[in-house]
């Protein structure tokens, strides 16, 4: 058996090749938020299963070839008359020694009855009475089964970004749990990205789209990216850019963002915008950072060059 753990200290427990996760706890413990951050890690997650289904589930998940590798299965008092059979079931996966984990999410009353108030959603022990009961009924009936957690969370303190980093240590692998940045360039005449983080404007920059040797060139040819970097204006921006990248990177990491989108624009989204963007995505590379750069609106320049490309 797993050591039992409070606040999501991690176990040395061997990884299987199949990760089964039990997630249960009181309602309103913020089962759904971390069931959330267990889909970004890869978790294929089933919500309020009946417990009595779990044997079989878990086998036609092994035999999925692979396909599925991680599980997280939602089981909780919404089940009612089904709830019932959970410890017996969880005493024959013991007995069977069908690995599992299981992560049980609390809080305290107080925060409990709050997002209760907040949302205007009924607690499911007591549809028709005060929320306090409910909660009351809900602990007694859920006691057997905490104790036999093997993480447990409370929620009562945690920010989300908290939340993610605890179960990202649970849970995670290290791979692929990076942030996901894409840096697009565009031109404002086709209008602005609506997805974007952040937008940057270039339009002040030198413009080569009236040397008409590079007006059907884009920003990524060495020629036009030559007249847009020798002015001194490109030269301070690209110092106050670079700085700006350095910092704010790292911050939106910490702070568990999953993905980042940053938009750089000019007229037609042909020069000056696509040398910016290479900009950031080579500055990006440099610093260790994956990323994907897009030129959006380099293709109805009619101009052909390689329109994306990936460190």
């Amino acid at each position: 058996m797993l050591e039992k753990i409070q606040d999501g200290q991690k176990t040395g427990q061997k990884e299987d090749k199949f990760r089964l996760v039990i997630v249960t706890g009181m309602s309103g413990g913020g089962k759904t938020q971390a069931c959330r951050y267990m889909e970004d890690l890869g978790y294929f997650v089933v919500d309020n299963l009946p417990p009595v289904f779990i044997p079989k589930f878990v086998e036609l998940c092994k035999h999925a070839g692979g396909h599925v590798g991680k599980v997280v299965l939602v089981v909780d008092t919404r089940s009612r008359e089904f709830f019932d059979t959970f410890v017996h079931i969880l005493e024959d996966m013991n007995r069977d020694d069908v690995p599992y984990e299981m992560l049980f999410m609390d809080a305290s009353d107080p925060v409990i009855i709050r997002r209760y108030k907040e949302t205007r959603r009924r607690h499911p022990m007591a549809p028709s009475s005060r929320i306090s009961e409910g909660i009351a009924r809900e602990r007694e009936r859920l006691a057997p089964v905490r104790a036999k957690a093997t993480y447990i969370i409370d929620t009562s303190e945690l920010r989300k970004a908290d939340l993610r980093d605890k179960i990202h240590r649970i849970f995670g692998t290290g791979e692929g749990e990076q942030m996901n940045i894409n840096v697009l360039s565009f031109g404002f005449k086709f209008g602005m990205p609506l997805d974007a983080d952040m937008v940057l404007d270039v339009r002040f920059l030198p413009n080569p789209f009236y040397i008409e040797s590079m007006r059907h060139k884009s920003g990524a040819v060495p020629e036009v990216a030559d007249y847009i970097a020798q002015w001194p204006v490109t030269q301070e921006f690209l110092r106050h850019l670079d700085g700006m990248i350095d910092f704010l990177v790292p911050q939106y990491i910490k702070e568990g963002k999953s993905q980042l989108v940053i938009a750089v624009g000019c007229t037609g989204g042909m020069h000056r915008s696509v040398f910016i963007a290479k900009h950031i995505f080579d500055r990006l590379g440099a610093k260790g950072y994956p990323a994907k750069l897009e030129h959006r609106d380099l293709m109805k320049n009619d101009v052909r060059e390689h329109v994306r490309e990936e460190c």
